[in-house]
């Protein structure tokens, strides 16, 4: 089959679900992931055409796009901050504003000539905030917790393929014990506090109430754990971390937050609460409130 002809057909089965642009894009990501084929080839050379064997694979495919199971999820992969992740639905999909929190912490590490830093990711999913940081700052020793088994085995496996060491800890920040950070030693005297310099944090911040706004290949696919926090008490995470930070950051230490656009100045407060300084709320690409960072006395 000519793939002009399988694009073709990629329109006509999936045109009632997603507009045309991402019907495309779909398309051509497969192109890409299962045949290595950019999609100007099919400009250069319109008659391309594609194995019974690999024809059926995109009918596969195509037959998942139409439940709108995300396609990271389909190809069990995706980018991030230019590295490769493995993706399963233990785990959030990494998205673009947690992009520019990376990209915010690495700026403000190398501004200040701080790399050899002892960073705390919580909450770490797929690992994507952690291995990012410890590719571009190698010198720094990095901490990745999560309370989920199945997330950490992912994490672990993505460290792995990205060529990086990040220490992985499995604990529930919602019930922490300090044992969860101190090296195992049978002298209980003998054992250090690890202290860091930077706690960055991802947490779930959408409210229940703000589920009718989430699209079904979220709502359907993706990990509630990781997404949903309870309308009576949407800052639990933030609180909880705020508190751990004051005991376990160093003086002068940063807290980074990724946090709901509708709950900016809210999360915010809770740094000043602190008594953190140089507390700063900044937006997105799209421009709402989804980042937020402070200093600790």
């Amino acid at each position: 089959m000519k793939a002009l002809d399988l694009k073709q057909i990629f329109y006509t089965e999936l045109g009632a679900i997603y507009d045309k642009n991402e019907v495309a894009s779909f398309f051509y990501l497969c192109l890409e992931h299962y045949l290595d084929v950019p999609r100007i080839h099919l400009n250069l050379e319109p008659e391309f055409t594609l194995s019974k064997s690999e024809v059926d694979t995109f009918f596969s495919v195509l037959n998942e796009l139409k439940t709108q199971k995300p396609i990271q999820y389909i190809f069990g992969e995706t980018e991030f901050y230019g590295l490769q992740f493995k993706l399963n639905d233990n785990v959030l999909i990494p998205r673009q504003e947690t992009e520019e929190l990376v990209d915010l912490i690495i700026k403000d590490a190398k501004i200040q000539n701080k790399e050899s830093l002892k960073i705390l990711d919580i909450g770490t999913g797929s690992g994507c905030i952690a291995i990012s940081l410890a590719k571009h700052l190698p010198k720094a020793k990095i901490y990745a917790l999560d309370v989920s088994k199945e997330a950490l085995q992912i994490a672990k496996q993505n460290a792995k393929l990205n060529d990086v060491n990040v220490t992985f800890i499995k604990a529930d920040i919602l019930n922490f014990r300090e044992n969860d950070f101190f090296p195992i030693e049978k002298d209980v005297s003998q054992r250090q506090k690890v202290f860091f310099d930077i706690i960055v944090s991802n947490p779930p911040y959408v409210r229940n109430l703000e589920k009718a706004e989430i699209q079904p290949n979220v709502l359907d696919y993706e990990p509630h754990l990781a997404l949903f926090v309870d309308n009576d008490n949407p800052l639990l995470f933030y609180k909880t971390i705020v508190d751990f930070a004051e005991e376990i950051l160093k003086a002068n230490g940063q807290l980074y937050f990724e946090i709901n656009q509708y709950l900016g100045k809210e999360t915010k407060q809770l740094l000043i609460d602190a008594n953190f300084t140089e507390i700063q709320l900044l937006k997105d690409l799209n421009t709402n409130d989804r980042m937020l960072k402070g200093r600790k006395l």
